[in-house]
C-alpha cells in the first residue's frame, strides 16, 4: 500500500504493539503498562546525556557573556518550553528576559490548543525575529515529532541572525540535524496512545529541559552547593527557605536570620557573606561581583562537608529517637 502521510513513518506517530489492548485492561494494570513504558522512556533519555551535556556548558557560556535563552515551540513541546522560562526568575532570580519563550499560537494557546497555528513557517520566522537575537543568544527548539513548520521557521531564522540553536526532539532520525549546532533526541518510541506526544515524549522532553536549565543556572554560580542560593523571597514560603539557607551556612540561628536578611535586602548570597567576612552589603555585592557571582569562590569555601555532617546529624539523631 503506497505512502500518502508525511509523518505516518515518524516514531511519534507509531503503533504500540505493547499497548494494542489497553482499552480492555483495569485501571491497575493501565498505570502498570504506563509505568513499564516510561522506564524505556527514561533509558532513551540516559542514551542522550552526552548531549545534554554539552547543551548544558554551551548555555552556561551564552549566559556568562549576557545571552539570553529562546525556547521555540507548539503544542506540548510549546508549553514545556513556557514552563522552563517561567520558573527561572524566582528559582534563580534571572531577569525574565533572561530566559524567554515562543509558541505558536502566542499565549492563548498556552491554554486553549490552536490547531494549525504549528504549520505557519513564516510566523515562526517573524516571532523569533520580534526579539531580535544575537550570536550572544542560544535558542532552543522544541519539536517531538521534528516535523513542526513553526519551529523550523525560527530556527532558520535564528541561525541567520547568528544565534546558536539547540533542537529537541524524540526523532533522532531528523533532518534537521545537518543545521543545528547540538540536536538532543531521546529515541522514546511509539506512545502509549498512538501519536499522543504529552506523554512519553513530553515526559522526556520535560526532563531534558529541566537538566539543560538547572545544569546551566548551577554552573554560572546560581546554588551553592545543591542550596538555592539565588532564591526570589516573594512569598512567606520562600521567605522562609531563604531563612533557612543562611542558617546552614553560617549557623547563624534562625530567628536572627531576618535581621540579616533584611539588612541585605533579602539577597541571600549577599547576607551570607557579610555574615560570613563582616562586610558591609554594598561592599559585599563587590565581592560576589568579583568572584563572578559564584558562592564558592566568593568565601573560598566547600559547603559539601557542612551540609554532609548536618544531614549525618538528622539521621543519627532519628536512630536515636527510635
Amino acid at each position: 500500500m503506497p505512502v500518502r502521510s508525511k509523518w505516518q513513518s515518524l516514531p511519534t506517530e507509531a503503533i504500540n504493539p505493547a499497548t494494542l489492548g489497553i482499552d480492555k485492561l483495569s485501571a491497575d494494570d493501565i498505570v502498570e503498562l504506563m509505568l513499564s513504558e516510561d522506564r524505556t522512556m527514561l533509558a532513551a533519555v540516559q542514551r542522550e546525556r552526552e548531549r545534554i551535556a554539552v547543551g548544558v556548558e554551551m548555555i552556561a557560556a551564552a549566559l556568562r557573556k549576557e545571552g539570553r535563552v529562546v525556547f521555540v515551540g507548539a503544542g506540548t513541546s510549546g508549553r514545556l518550553g513556557i514552563l522552563e522560562s517561567a520558573e527561572m526568575p524566582p528559582t534563580f532570580s534571572t531577569h525574565p528576559d533572561l530566559v524567554q519563550a515562543i509558541m505558536a499560537g502566542g499565549r492563548g494557546a498556552i491554554f486553549n490548543a490552536k490547531e494549525g497555528v504549528e504549520d505557519n513557517y513564516e510566523e515562526g520566522a517573524r516571532s523569533i525575529m520580534r526579539l531580535r537575537p544575537t550570536k550572544r543568544d542560544i535558542v532552543i527548539g522544541v519539536s517531538a515529532s521534528g516535523m513542526t513548520q513553526f519551529v523550523r521557521g525560527a530556527l532558520t531564522r535564528a541561525r541567520r541572525a547568528g544565534a546558536r540553536v539547540i533542537f529537541v526532539t524524540c526523532d533522532p532520525g531528523t533532518e534537521l540535524q545537518t543545521f543545528v549546532d547540538l540536536t538532543i533526541s531521546p529515541g522514546v518510541g511509539a506512545e502509549v496512545i498512538a501519536g499522543s506526544t504529552r506523554l512519553k515524549a513530553g515526559t522526556a522532553t520535560k526532563m531534558v529541559l529541566n537538566m539543560l536549565t538547572t545544569g546551566a543556572m548551577i554552573r554560572i554560580g546560581k546554588t551553592y552547593g545543591n542550596l538555592m542560593v539565588d532564591v526570589q523571597t516573594g512569598s512567606e514560603k520562600l521567605k522562609d527557605r531563604a531563612r533557612r539557607i543562611v542558617n546552614i551556612v553560617t549557623g547563624l540561628e534562625y530567628d536572627e536570620t531576618d535581621k540579616l536578611l533584611k539588612r541585605a535586602h533579602w539577597n541571600v548570597k549577599a547576607a551570607i557573606v557579610m555574615q560570613k567576612t563582616g562586610l558591609p552589603y554594598p561592599k559585599a555585592l563587590s565581592r560576589l561581583r568579583r568572584a563572578h557571582d559564584s558562592m564558592r569562590e566568593a568565601l573560598g569555601e566547600d559547603i559539601e562537608p557542612r551540609l554532609r555532617g548536618m544531614l549525618q546529624g538528622v539521621a543519627e539523631a532519628s536512630v536515636d529517637g527510635r
